[in-house]
């Protein structure tokens, strides 16, 4: 399938005196919720996937829970080392079904199985993807606004033709947005320029991704880092209770 279209340009700003608040952001398969929280807290999310894959990282895989503890669900598309992510084709189609039978397997009797079945069947039986980048980023959308009800605009990269590498790249793309605000995972502190950002007024802000609540879970003991899929399945139309409304008080 082809890459989907990016929403509508430009970016509409949040609230009064607040700014754009932007996210860039690798696609990955199946995210965590943690993902969908930054996604949740910015007007812009934008997917970067003009740059380089990596092996056995969570482009191409997502841990889901099982009576036997987390499991990795993995898309096989060979050693791609000298590609960008966008650049990835999946080369056998035969892993969706095994995919969806996991799923079917693992979440058949939780209690919203049956409120996404439709979805994720057609995602994994409907569809044949070649694509990487095209897959992950249809998923996150998806995911997003019509089972988390985000209204997030997402944006893909590539359109936006900018250069550079690290801080400079994300400057770059931040300036283009008109963001007044970076918010990113706590990962990116080892390699932020968090000064450079400053010296052209844009505040980078690191989320905090832990603390999390509990919610309920058929194979004890908790896992709270696995795929959104768990949450949903588990939780249904609550999901976004356990992701942002915690701290809220709502959703």
């Amino acid at each position: 399938m082809d890459n989907p279209q990016p929403d509508s340009w430009p970016p509409q700003a949040g609230p009064p005196g607040k700014g754009i608040q932007a996210a860039i952001i690798q696609s990955g398969y199946l995210p965590w919720k943690g993902h969908f929280d930054i996604i949740h807290d910015v007007d812009v999310f934008v997917f970067l996937d003009d740059v380089q894959f990596t092996l056995r990282d969570w482009r191409t895989r997502n841990r889901i829970k099982t009576a036997r503890g987390p499991a990795w669900l993995t898309i096989p598309v060979g050693s791609h080392r000298d590609l960008c992510i966008d650049q990835v084709v999946i080369p056998d189609p035969r892993w969706q079904a095994r995919h969806w039978e996991t799923l079917r397997c693992t979440y058949g009797r939780a209690p919203f199985f049956a409120r996404y079945r439709g979805f994720f069947e057609d995602l994994y039986l409907g569809r044949t993807w070649r694509s990487l980048s095209a897959l992950n980023q249809y998923v996150t959308r998806a995911i997003a606004r019509d089972f988390l009800g985000i209204r997030t605009e997402f944006l893909d990269a590539r359109p936006l033709a900018t250069r550079g590498r690290k801080t400079p790249r994300l400057l770059e793309i931040l300036l283009k947005l008109g963001a007044a605000t970076y918010i990113t995972g706590p990962t990116t502190r080892s390699y932020l320029d968090v000064g450079l950002l400053a010296e052209h007024g844009i505040r980078a802000v690191f989320k905090d991704v832990e603390g999390y609540p509990a919610y309920p879970q058929a194979h004890p003991p908790f896992e709270s880092k696995v795929s959104i899929v768990d949450l949903l399945f588990n939780t249904g139309p609550e999901a976004p209770r356990f992701i942002w409304g915690w701290r809220e008080g709502s959703p």
